[in-house]
């Protein structure tokens, strides 16, 4: 196998969440979409091998994995190749397959990710992750470490729960000296079905 070769990435941004359903893979969506919008090329890598939502955010359901002498071609969601995917999702023969491994064959497909896939030149390569701290995130942690990621992006919402768990997360990220850049209160926008007064959700970054 090749060696892990991410030279030609600029800047690698994890996005985590402390628990499932908060929106994560929304939100890696709308960065990456308004970051290509700004004229960036982006990547996004969906590490989250149980639930693969990324394909079909990026209304690339059905689409293929092809491969090339350098290694894996991601999918292009655009027709100007400024935004590139690779999921687990693309590799499935149909969406509704469950993955069901272990975490070492987990570990196995995530570092093979990012061997074998050849994204070419990137501005941005965002890493959509599972829920939690689990194998997959000391992992994809472990294998970035020497390509000094600029750091993590949190997803929460406003239920108590979910902000419990993501004090979890911040933690986690403590502990693997992971910069949090920020947290995105996701979900807590709400418009008034009878008077249309519109309460928005809360984006809050540390810079």
């Amino acid at each position: 196998m090749s060696e892990i070769n991410l030279s030609n990435i600029k800047h690698i941004v994890l996005i985590l969440s402390g628990k499932g359903g908060v929106g994560k893979s929304s939100v890696t969506t709308q960065l990456a979409l308004g970051l290509v919008q700004k004229g960036f090329k982006v990547g996004v890598l969906d590490i989250d091998l149980t639930g693969p939502s990324i394909p079909r955010m990026l209304g690339l359901d059905g689409k293929q994995v092809h491969q090339a002498s350098q290694g894996w071609v991601p999918v292009y969601a655009d027709e100007q190749q400024r935004l590139s995917c690779m999921s687990i999702g693309f590799l499935l023969s149909s969406k509704n397959d469950s993955v069901v491994w272990r975490g070492p064959k987990k570990n196995a497909m995530i570092k093979q990710f990012l061997q074998d896939v050849y994204w070419g030149e990137l501005d941005y390569l965002l890493i959509d992750t599972p829920p939690g701290t689990s194998d997959e995130h000391i992992s994809i942690v472990e294998y970035l470490k020497s390509f000094e990621p600029d750091g993590a992006v949190i997803v929460t919402t406003p239920q108590n729960v979910a902000i419990a768990d993501v004090r979890k997360e911040i933690s986690f990220c403590r502990k693997v000296k992971l910069p949090i850049l920020g947290v995105v209160e996701n979900m807590s926008g709400f418009v008034c079905p009878h008077c249309a007064v519109s309460d928005f959700c809360s984006f809050w970054f540390k810079v």
